[in-house]
């Protein structure tokens, strides 16, 4: 599946942006993720939507801020970002597996299709 990821933007703390990630093909049978990366740090895992079941996880940092959802009849994927914080700014990436362990789906190794990324920037 090839991903083409959008939205990200300038905004002021607290404010809100809507990544849109659009995927060539369905993603219902595919574990759809939001990855970020910050200049000189890793790449984090942000959210995940399970395949099949689409049930949502998050990381700790954005637990209650971010929305992961996913729209079939477009092929996209969204992540909805609310009071957003300066710790926030990164590139942003979406990412598919078919094959993820959900022992390890946090880990973005697992991920076998990238979208490019989006740059969101939170200034304080």
């Amino acid at each position: 599946v090839q991903l083409q990821a959008s939205g990200g933007g300038l905004v002021q703390a607290g404010g809100t942006l809507s990544l849109h990630c659009a995927a060539s093909e369905r993603t219902s049978g595919v574990t759809m993720a939001w990855f970020r990366q910050a200049p000189g740090k890793e790449r984090e895992f942000v959210a995940a939507m399970w395949r099949n079941t689409g049930r949502t996880y998050y990381s700790d940092s954005v637990t209650g801020r971010f929305t992961i959802t996913r729209d079939n009849s477009k092929n996209t994927v969204y992540l909805q970002m609310n009071s957003l914080k300066p710790e926030d700014t990164a590139d942003y990436f979406c990412a598919a597996c078919r094959t993820c362990i959900f022992s390890s789906f946090r880990d973005w190794r697992q991920y076998y299709e990238w979208g490019q990324g989006t740059l969101v920037t939170v200034s304080s």
